[in-house]
């Protein structure tokens, strides 16, 4: 993946192992702070490789200076769907697009793979992060039965088509 700048120096850039403690500790620390950390989560922190990359997936990190400030992953359910999971930003760089610019990272990384749909789980407690997938164009589903997460209680899904552009590269 060709790493994207933009005018606040942020760098969007694959995964590395480099990157895994960062990749945890940011992820804990939102997941901790409003109790949703499960053992779902804990498989995708502990062991990213085997459980989003070794699947076919990829997890983007967003730099600035060379440190780590956030991350998302794309985690492929079947060869028409990916599910947008884990993305974080650290507070201390809040409101800086950052989140905006991960997500639109993996929507083109979906798009270009050929998915026809971006899917995510969320909780109704992660206001923000709602926001901002509705931004996207997300839209809410019902729930399914199974996402693998007992605090989940909200289903999204994003259309791509070839009319439905936004966030391509």
């Amino acid at each position: 993946m060709k790493a994207q700048h933009t005018p606040e120096s942020v760098e969007i850039v694959a995964y590395a192992e480099k990157y895994a403690e960062a990749f945890a500790r940011l992820n804990r620390a939102w997941l901790e702070q409003y109790s949703l950390l499960e053992d779902g989560d804990r498989k995708h922190l502990e062991h990213p490789r085997e459980s989003i990359l070794a699947t076919g997936g990829e997890i983007f990190i967003a730099l600035i200076g060379g440190v780590v400030v956030g991350t998302c992953a794309a985690i492929v359910k079947d060869p028409v769907t990916v599910e947008l999971v884990k993305l974080t930003v650290d507070e201390s760089v809040r409101g800086r697009g950052i989140g905006l610019q991960l997500s639109e990272t993996v929507i083109a990384w979906a798009r270009e793979r050929g998915a026809e749909r971006v899917v995510l789980v969320s909780s109704t407690k992660l206001e923000a992060a709602l926001r901002l997938y509705e931004r996207l164009g997300f839209e809410y589903r019902q729930l399914p039965a199974d996402t693998g997460y007992e605090t989940a209680d909200i289903f999204m899904e994003l259309t791509l088509d070839s009319a439905n552009s936004a966030g391509a590269d």
